[in-house]
């Protein structure tokens, strides 16, 4: 869990130094603008700051349950680093059609490692599907949350005004799995192995 651990010690550290430092939380922000003059270490630093304590809490304790399961598969199958370099690419990569779509818009700001996050939960999810995942304390298999979960980012993506950015949650989500099934594509059988013999 040695790699879990330093993710979240990191970004706690750098999260509650922000939260009282606003030049720092411009220097680490997602911000297209800056991107584009080459600020592209914005791709990464942005998973590193959360707007409040409970955006930071929510994510740490997510990537604490999930992460810590599977960072012995990607240790196994990438080498020591495996599991830090899953995580870092999710980052970047779950922000890319954020980008994209923005990188002409200067109000546009995005911050927090749900894109991360995501990408870890949907990898566990493919590699134990019947899982339980407790939501708001209620016990659901792992495989429904997801449906669940990528329909409800799909409807606030065209539709929600809340400030949060589903596009990372959902290409995060997306990540997660196609990473993973190219990492290790006997994971597909297995995964189709389970969903045929459901368990609660």
């Amino acid at each position: 869990m040695l790699t879990t651990i330093s993710i979240i010690a990191v970004t706690c550290i750098v999260s509650f130094l922000g939260f009282s430092n606003a030049q720092l939380i411009d220097k680490l922000i997602f911000w297209p603008p800056a991107v584009k003059r080459g600020q592209y270490y914005r791709f990464l630093s942005h998973a590193l700051i959360h707007a409040d304590g409970t955006h930071l809490l929510f994510n740490m304790i997510t990537l604490y349950f999930f992460g810590r399961a599977l960072e012995g598969f990607y240790e196994h199958v990438l080498g020591s680093f495996g599991f830090a370099l899953f995580y870092a690419g999710a980052v970047v990569v779950a922000m890319l059609p954020s980008y994209f779509a923005n990188r002409d818009n200067p109000a546009y700001r995005s911050l927090g490692a749900s894109g991360g996050v995501s990408a870890v939960l949907f990898a566990f999810i493919l590699l134990s599907p019947w899982s339980r995942i407790y939501v708001w304390f209620l016990p659901m298999p792992a495989i429904l949350y997801a449906v669940a979960y990528v329909a409800y980012s799909i409807y606030m993506e065209r539709h929600g005004r809340d400030n949060v950015n589903h596009s990372a949650h959902l290409w995060g989500g997306a990540y997660g799995v196609v990473f993973t099934l190219l990492a290790e594509p006997r994971v597909l059988p297995a995964f189709l192995q389970q969903l045929a013999s459901p368990r609660f």
